[in-house]
């Protein structure tokens, strides 16, 4: 099938203190949170001067990709739209199409199946496609990719970097825990979201030579009355030190595909603060971001679609689906309650 632009589409953030409230405010528009629990999570913001890493990694990535489809094809536009800040989705979807812009494949920042990484994508993307460019727009959504071998490439690669920081042996005794962003039990019962996780972290850990890394989550911002997925990273932290014999730690985001808040703030900060305050030296992987073979993969998304390429994918589940069926990630329903942390 023919396709006449690419669309990244991500969740975005501010990249100035002026920017950080009306950021929030649009994130959290018609959800029932009390603004103090916003500016809290405001001052995370401010603690780097109001700039989430998000948009510099989407510019690198659009770059990277730039220069992988020029060298191997196919060519093609690459536009660039986020749900919470500029640029907008709705504004790029109109200039697609003042482009002349027709048919599209879209690319969401998020590896793993789930209703807040997938299937509000599709959402986001079809409210702004009906508001601002209903005629003659059709966007098709790239599948998720946690099980391809060019993520599993680029996750391994990033941990085994922060592993060889390691000196000598102490490298073999390092413990290993794959970070996640939380989400409501709810959500996860209506998702493969733990499975993919389990099985991504699993083949990454095959690819180390490793069997001991576990997977933990972060970053939880429900009330405490909502279950969500557990073990917290910090619990995790804690348990493995009060053990004994937790000298090095390896933190590996392997929910993330760039170094969104969460990992600047929840991890390297937060996470860092508390295994200084118990002695553990913490060694943080890398995110994917624009390592060589994750770009790579990206084009073997798109040929799939353009070209009927095979696709790839490692270990016992199938790859991602390239349209999801009606009840795949479905909301749990209830408004939410407090700040989505995804940027």
């Amino acid at each position: 099938m023919t396709y006449d632009a690419l669309l990244i589409v991500s969740f975005g953030g501010p990249e100035r203190r002026e920017d950080v409230i009306p950021f929030l405010e649009n994130v959290l528009r018609g959800r029932n949170v009390p603004r103090e629990r916003m500016l809290e999570v405001a001052e995370h913001y401010y603690h780097f001067e109001g700039r989430s890493p998000i948009n510099d990694h989407n510019r690198a990535l659009i770059a990277a990709l730039e220069k992988e489809l020029e060298a191997g094809g196919p060519r093609m536009p690459i536009y660039w739209g986020n749900r919470n800040w500029h640029p907008l989705l709705g504004n790029t979807l109109r200039r697609m199409r003042a482009d002349g812009v027709g048919r599209v494949l879209a690319l969401a920042t998020s590896a793993f199946g789930s209703y807040s990484g997938c299937r509000q994508y599709l959402e986001n993307i079809e409210r702004a496609r009906e508001e601002c460019a209903p005629d003659g727009l059709e966007i098709h959504k790239l599948r998720t990719f946690h099980n391809h071998p060019g993520f599993l490439e680029a996750m391994a690669d990033r941990v085994r970097a922060a592993l060889e920081q390691i000196p000598g042996e102490r490298s073999s005794r390092a413990r290993i825990l794959f970070t996640a962003h939380s989400i409501p039990q709810s959500m996860a019962a209506v998702s493969p979201y733990v499975a993919q996780l389990e099985e991504c972290r699993h083949l990454v850990c095959e690819m180390l030579g490793r069997s001991d890394g576990t997977l933990v989550y972060q970053s939880r911002s429900g009330p405490p009355s909502q279950p969500w997925l557990e073990p917290d990273i910090a619990d995790a932290v804690r348990k493995l030190h009060s053990q004994g014999g937790l000298e090095d730690l390896v933190v590996a985001p392997i929910g993330f595909l760039c170094d969104h808040m969460e990992v600047v703030y929840d991890l390297d900060t937060e996470i860092a603060e508390l295994c200084g305050q118990l002695g553990v030296n913490l060694f943080r992987a890398p995110t994917v971001g624009v390592h060589p073979a994750f770009i790579s993969m990206i084009r073997e998304l798109i040929l799939e679609r353009t070209e009927g390429a095979p696709q790839r994918a490692a270990g016992r589940m199938s790859a991602g689906c390239d349209f999801c069926p009606d009840d795949c990630c479905v909301s749990p329903g209830g408004p939410r309650t407090s700040p989505p942390r995804s940027n």
